[in-house]
């Protein structure tokens, strides 16, 4: 059978692609953003991906069409599959027809660290030999692809709150039916297709509905939106992490977040790994309660975590050229990036940290988090802010509120440019956007070696 995937460089439509292509169907696929990691992963499994959305890709026509989420009406692919009466489903049920059914599914859920977290679950579970099955969007270091059938009842699945596609707005997560789910946080994002927290909250409630009842729901300790939320009604034995009375806690935290003890029930267990920051540890406590859910012993989770490799474009090291260090974070998210920063200052002590922002999410883009997104990026000596010129708002009042710490610019050769006068030995560059930025990372690092 062959299926042919419209928007197939995104992060949840590339894994899907892989599973596809494990399962034994043709999978061929169109994009009009086509970049690394997910190219190359593409590339290295052997799936055909076409530049574009021409109606020449769907000839001959394919057996089902899979639309990703960022398609929409007026699509020249989207109208050639409706015109000519090509079968057609969404992303997240397709998985769920076709790979979810009879699995063991853990859910990832959240605003922020549903990649790094699930592919910690990911991990722990691989690690105890429990060989999973999972969908995550991101590259986990330790698997060096997203996505895996597995050999296992267990499916470990990055649940997220975006709608499907444009003919189901649903959450996508709604089509997993986990039996253990993590609520990692929740907060007000996505302001494209939600109108305030409350509407995500319903969402999650959804999904919350359903839950079996010898599942399990896992939350961080009283959280007021994620307990207002439960309040709607829960039908699920609950875990709560991260606090003084939560089942799950920490003790003799480094101020990085590098190493920490975990507690739950009388087990112990200490991490001592290269991931950095305080919320990498309420990652971990989530990643862990969901493993024990299927039977892994804090130790022995612990054990894992200590080899975890962390995620591609989380805080992750592209290079050091020079003794300047650049690094590339998926930033999409006032709070996101100021724990980022956070944790890698508690790192670094007084070496220079200079974050180089472009904000590109589609909240990012309207302009919702303007007024908090200056005091995200305190932690950082100097900023350097990239005005794209499809960006609706301007930055001038980031860069006033941010004062001489911070530049604007509106060209990547002149952000390379700024960076190359300014660094010196010891600094930490940490480029912040959940696109491709014109491939920056490699430009700084070019222009540092070739000076």
């Amino acid at each position: 059978m062959h299926i042919h995937i419209l928007g197939i460089c995104g992060t949840f439509m590339g894994g899907l692609a892989l599973l596809a292509r494990d399962r034994g169907f043709t999978v061929s696929g169109s994009d009009a953003n086509v970049y690394p990691p997910m190219s190359d992963q593409l590339a290295s499994a052997g799936i055909n991906v076409m530049q574009g959305y021409l109606a020449e890709h769907l000839q001959p026509a394919p057996d089902m069409v899979v639309m990703g989420n960022a398609m929409s009406r007026g699509n020249p692919a989207v109208e050639y599959v409706l015109n000519q009466g090509l079968p057609y489903i969404s992303g997240p049920q397709w998985l769920a027809e076709n790979i979810l059914v009879n699995r063991w599914v853990l859910a990832v859920s959240g605003t922020h660290g549903k990649t790094t977290t699930s592919s910690m679950l990911a991990w722990i579970l691989e690690y105890a030999g429990m060989q999973p099955g999972f969908l995550i969007g991101g590259v986990p270091g330790n698997f060096g692809q997203s996505a895996a059938i597995g050999n296992t009842p267990f499916f470990v699945i990055e649940a997220d709150e975006y709608d499907t596609a444009f003919f189901d707005k649903r959450s996508k997560f709604l089509h997993y039916h986990p039996r253990t789910l993590v609520i990692n946080n929740l907060e007000f994002d996505h302001a494209d297709i939600f109108a305030d927290l409350a509407a995500i909250q319903t969402q999650f409630h959804h999904l919350i509905r359903t839950v079996p009842s010898e599942g399990l729901v896992i939350t961080p300790y009283a959280n007021p939106a994620i307990e207002q939320t439960l309040e709607r009604g829960c039908w699920t034995p609950r875990q709560s992490m991260d606090g003084v009375n939560a089942d799950w806690q920490v003790s003799d935290m480094t101020e990085d977040g590098h190493c920490f003890t975990v507690q739950h029930n009388g087990q112990t267990g200490r991490v001592n790994w290269p991931l950095l920051g305080r919320h990498n540890v309420s990652n971990a406590l989530a990643a862990m309660a969901a493993a024990h859910h299927v039977g892994i012993t804090v130790e022995h989770a612990c054990e894992a975590l200590n080899q975890f490799k962390g995620v591609k474009r989380r805080l992750e090291l592209r290079g050091e050229c020079r003794g300047i260090k650049v690094y590339d974070d998926f930033a999409h998210h006032p709070t996101a990036i100021a724990t980022t920063l956070q944790g890698l200052r508690a790192n670094i002590g007084q070496q220079r940290l200079i974050a180089v922002l472009e904000p590109r999410s589609n909240t990012m883009k309207m302009g919702v988090h303007e007024q908090t997104l200056a005091a995200s990026l305190q932690a950082a000596d100097k900023v350097i802010l990239y005005q794209d010129a499809q960006l609706s708002w301007s930055l001038d009042n980031i860069q006033q509120q941010l004062g001489d710490k911070s530049v604007l610019h509106r060209k990547i050769e002149d952000v390379v440019a700024q960076l190359l006068s300014q660094c010196q030995a010891g600094d930490h560059i940490v480029v912040m956007s959940n696109g491709g930025f014109g491939g920056i990372h490699q430009k700084i690092l070019d222009a540092l070696a070739n000076d």
